[in-house]
């Protein structure tokens, strides 16, 4: 009896929907013809939600997985990378991708919380020449 008192206080809140069936929801491939695009899609058209809040929400095959629609005429456009936050990007991807044991930078995320440090320092097994970065260039101009 309890269990089941417990589950009743359970509620699945979604923070968008209003709670009185006002968001519409369609199925899948269903709202294409409404002005409204995913995130994704709006990414792909250039633009970005801007801070509205979404219109409606889509839901997959299997009604377990969802994305929010969000309306592409109060969409804005989006902000263009800039040479600071491009460097900035490339310092953060750096210190995933560099092995702390042997400053190796991979290519992919080195799985730092698990193992602590590329396969190669873990348990010796070799690294593909192709799936690191080479060295930093050393420019002949300075010397």
């Amino acid at each position: 009896m309890k269990g089941q008192d417990k589950d009743k206080d359970l509620v699945d809140v979604d923070p968008h929907d209003p709670g009185d069936g006002s968001l519409p929801v369609y199925r899948w491939k269903q709202a294409g013809r409404d002005n409204l695009a995913t995130r994704r899609q709006l990414r792909d058209m250039g633009l970005r939600p801007g801070g509205q809040e979404p219109a409606a929400r889509i839901e997959c095959r299997s009604g377990r997985r969802f994305a929010w629609l969000y309306r592409i005429d109060q969409a804005l456009p989006r902000i263009p990378m800039t040479l600071a936050k491009e460097a900035a990007l490339d310092k953060a991807m750096a210190a995933r991708q560099t092995c702390p044991l042997c400053s190796r930078r991979y290519f992919a995320c080195i799985p730092l919380k698990s193992i602590g440090s590329c396969l190669e320092c873990h348990d010796g097994t070799p690294a593909d020449p192709h799936s690191y970065t080479a060295p930093p260039a050393t420019h002949l101009l300075a010397a």
